[in-house]
């Protein structure tokens, strides 16, 4: 052991050791030990770390340890969310394959991993560009295929003109893609692939019980309100069309105001449009493109504003049989409900709106119980009350008026009861090179035929200067003969990104399995994973995905589990506020001010400056670079700062000087077990606990008293901060003991034994946080094994308790002393030392006692008359 803390020397040794000894690598079942699996999310190769990556592994690494110490066979793996449209736009620009791109990225990022002493099975390492992994998405596009969960349809989709390829809906963010935002947003009639996520979108929805208390609620409230359940009514519009009657389906949660509605609104995708109304109308069909152009997300918007056309046709209500006239307009969607919406101005807000603008009439059909209340012309009416001008439903409370409108159109065929949601079929289709080939071949008339024969591979004869497709322009790949001899075509799209990673979890199980993905054994052993660790900006994208999967999986027969991931921590961003003037720190931090440096201070610059800077921390350019750090501080004290700095669930706030801080924290640490060596190192009896003196007590009940804040902050959704600054008092305690007892040769014959146990218990307890330096100090304390292995410290619960407590001696209020007293005297025993004290004696004598109060074992307070 050196004389002075050298973190880099340290780190470097482990590391090595670590790696060459294989300390971390896990097995599916350990005989007498409980599987726990602890995963953070997928990592995309961009090829540098960044600060958010530095919080998020640090925090599953510090879960990881400290669940092997408590006995646990614990599966900590690693790995690489390989494909996608970074790497294929840096072929382009660089002139290099994607696969050479992605590999030199990984070297470099997996290096970068190993600085921070991750405790990762690098023997169980996947990444999802490799065809033994991408192969398996293509099995499961067969399988849902053949279950009848994948279908092909034409359709307007999102399309990123940057990217030149189309997006899921949960892709789409304030109407630009999720990969930039310099770009609106366009919808393109496309025939794509698709994922029937909507066949499970109820059980998503009850699964949310399951994941109740073990998931942030905000999360839940996100999937709860992207699924979109609605229950409602479709009823039966009727369009008098060329002698014919055509029935247009209308969903309403609304049907107690059907009376009210004086036009209807079809989206502008609606079948109709293109087959009816733009042959009667064709010069109308530029205002119909540009609202199928609009961004879908925007469109749904309260204060999108509200474009339309009248079609010249009318439809007949079946309610009262009223022609009432039809238009199109962009606040509808096709993808939501029919396509088709019912429209009451007086009593919605969007179709007020609209009618104002487009003077189209209105009509109240729900009488408020204050008349102030009521629809007038001039604002809606959205409460309850008496339905009127509802013909036979006059007088009944609109509530009661649904079921009884509903009973009555019922009987005639024209309505039904009926739930709806927002959630849509999983777009999976992407206009990209880089990504899994979907197994799909065509024959001349266009019939599907899957292509079994797996891997189906990425071919390399690519021109990615092209534009458009890129695998277009592959002719070994496109082109090919079908068994039955014909000439067949590959299908050149390939799958969304997001399918690889909402299943990788599994994989990690079995990755070298070359015939199954994983084996129904091994997934029924480990799963649901036991602690998931990431952004909660996945909220609807790859937890919802990855949800769906494993009930698809579940359905399939492949495991026996409903939900992949049974507890979910989201981390909250790393902050950086080092690229503020100082300035604009002022406006971040002060509210209670008019004027900084002559500026004038407003709450909204203030949120423009919160939003500048969590766009800078989304897009990795906060300034943060980790292996810097590293270099400069270590990787032990930059991790013990990550994790102490907030708990896990807030943002952080990233100081150099807390880093500083936590480096000096360890010196102590080190230079403590340096300077102590003669003790730690010899082999010791038990405690006697009645041989121990004062201090030896108040150090053992200190220690015990650490290891239960400890347990319980780390089992407390890991609060690792409460935990480690638990440990910084305790060293305060020992630091405190070595003077006046170790140093002053003040010791018994106890001393030595019990600040050894403290001494261990700190080593320990501070590991999962900075493993590095803890391993060097448990090896130089004569520990055989790793630190790793080694068992997490338990506390006795009597040892946390004291047998002297400070008593507070007051007379009419006022302090007169402060005892060291036993922690178990009766009231009477307390009265009686208290009135014993000599300064308490000198503010009573001659003065009358009225009564005496005695609060716990703590207070006394005498009450004499003046």
């Amino acid at each position: 052991m050196k004389n002075e803390y050298i973190s880099k020397d340290i780190e470097s040794k482990w590391q090595k050791i670590w790696e060459e000894n294989k300390v971390f690598k896990s097995e599916n079942k350990v005989e007498g030990k409980k599987n726990y699996y602890t995963l953070e999310m997928f990592a995309y190769p961009s090829g540098k770390l960044h600060a958010g990556h530095l919080r998020n592994y640090t925090i599953g690494d510090a879960i990881a340890r400290y669940k092997k110490m408590q006995g646990f066979n614990v599966l900590h793996p690693f790995g690489w969310d390989s494909f996608g449209l970074p790497a294929e736009n840096a072929a382009i620009d660089n002139g290099a394959e994607p696969s050479v791109w992605t590999a030199k990225n990984i070297e470099n990022m997996k290096r970068q991993l190993k600085l921070m002493g991750l405790s990762y099975d690098w023997d169980r390492e996947i990444a999802t560009f490799k065809k033994d992994y991408y192969k398996f998405n293509q099995q499961l596009f067969i399988d849902m295929y053949k279950k009848g969960l994948v279908y092909k349809k034409k359709s307007y989709v999102n399309w990123c003109p940057d990217c030149h390829t189309v997006l899921a809906n949960e892709q789409v963010e304030d109407g630009k893609c999720w990969r930039h935002s310099k770009t609106d947003v366009i919808q393109k009639e496309l025939s794509q692939w698709y994922f029937k996520i909507t066949d499970y979108a109820q059980e998503l929805l009850d699964g949310h019980e399951e994941l109740k208390g073990h998931w942030p609620d905000q999360v839940l409230a996100m999937q709860k309100n992207w699924i979109g359940r609605s229950e409602g009514v479709e009823v039966e519009f009727v369009l008098e069309y060329n002698n014919k009657n055509i029935d247009i389906p209308v969903f309403t949660t609304r049907i107690d105001t059907i009376y009210g509605v004086t036009y209807i609104v079809l989206a502008p995708e609606h079948p109709l449009v293109s087959e009816i109304i733009l042959k009667e109308k064709p010069e109308i069909k530029p205002e119909i493109d540009a609202m199928i152009n609009e961004d879908k997300i925007s469109r749904e918007a309260q204060d999108k504003e509200k474009v339309g056309i009248f079609s010249g046709l009318y439809v007949k209500n079946p309610a009262n049989g009223e022609n009432i006239p039809l238009y199109v307009a962009n606040y509808v969607l096709m993808d939501y409900g029919t396509g088709a919406v019912m429209a009451v101005p007086a009593h919605d807000e969007r179709d007020f709106a609209f009618s104002k603008k487009y003077n189209i009439a209105a009509k109240a059909v729900i009488k408020a119980k204050n008349p102030e209340h009521d629809y007038d012309g001039t604002k809606t009416f959205l409460g309850k009350g008496e339905l009127i001008n509802s013909g036979e439903f006059n007088g009944i409370n609109n509530i009661e008026a649904k079921d009884r409108i509903l009973e009555k159109l019922s009987k005639d065929g024209k309505a039904k009861k009926t739930v709806n949601f927002k959630l849509h079929d999983w777009l999976i289709s992407r206009q990209r090179y880089w990504g899994t080939p979907i197994p799909v071949i065509y024959d001349e008339e266009g019939n599907i035929y899957l292509d079994e024969n797996l891997p189906v591979e990425l071919p390399t004869d690519i021109d990615f200067n092209s534009g458009g497709n890129p695998l277009e322009t592959s002719k070994s790949f496109k082109e090919v003969i079908l068994p039955n001899g014909k000439k067949g075509r590959r299908e050149t799209d390939t799958m969304d990104t997001f399918v690889d990673s909402s299943w990788y979890y599994l994989r990690y199980l079995d990755p070298k399995n070359d015939n199954k993905a994983f084996t129904k054994e091994d997934a029924d052993s480990w799963m649901p994973v036991d602690q998931y660790i990431g952004g909660i900006e996945h909220a609807v994208m790859h937890l919802l995905y990855s949800r769906f999967f494993h009930k698809v999986f579940r359905d399939l027969g492949y495991l026996s589990s409903n939900e992949p991931f049974k507890n979910l921590l989201t981390q909250g961003m790393v902050l950086d506020y080092s690229f503020y003037s100082q300035n604009e720190r002022r406006y971040l931090f002060r509210d209670e001010v008019e004027f900084i440096d002559n500026v004038p201070y407003s709450k909204k610059t203030k949120e423009e400056l919160v939003t500048k800077l969590e766009k800078m921390s989304k897009s990795k350019n906060n300034g943060l670079d980790p292996e810097t750090i590293f270099n400069e501080y270590g990787a032990d004290a930059t991790r013990l700062f990550a994790l102490f700095a907030a708990p896990p669930e807030k943002e952080l706030e990233w100081n150099m000087n807390g880093v500083m801080g936590a480096y000096r924290f360890l010196n102590r640490i080190y230079l403590m077990v340096l300077d102590t060596l003669d003790i730690l190192t010899k082999e010791y009896d038990k405690v006697n606990l009645d041989k121990r003196n004062k201090e030896d007590e108040n150090l053992q009940r200190k220690t015990h008293l650490t290891i239960k804040k400890v347990t319980e902050s780390m089992e407390d959704n890991f609060h690792f901060n409460t935990a480690i600054a638990a440990i910084m008092e305790l060293l305060n305690e020992i630091t405190t003991f070595k003077q006046n007892v170790i140093d002053a040769n003040n010791k018994s014959s106890e001393s030595d034994k019990i600040f050894k146990e403290t001494m261990m218990s700190v080593i320990i307890m501070i590991s999962p946080f900075s493993p590095h330096i803890s391993e060097e100090l448990w090896q130089a304390c004569g520990n055989a094994n790793y630190i790793f292995e080694a068992k997490w410290p338990e506390y006795i619960e009597e040892l946390t308790h004291t047998s002297e407590i400070k008593m507070v001696v007051q007379v009419n209020g006022k302090l007169r002393a402060t005892l060291d007293v036993a922690a178990n005297l009766s009231q009477d025993e307390m009265k009686e030392i208290a009135l014993s004290n000599q300064n308490v004696k000198q503010n009573i004598e001659d003065k009358e006692i009225v009564k005496i109060i005695c609060v716990g074992n703590k207070l006394v307070n005498i009450v004499v008359k003046q």
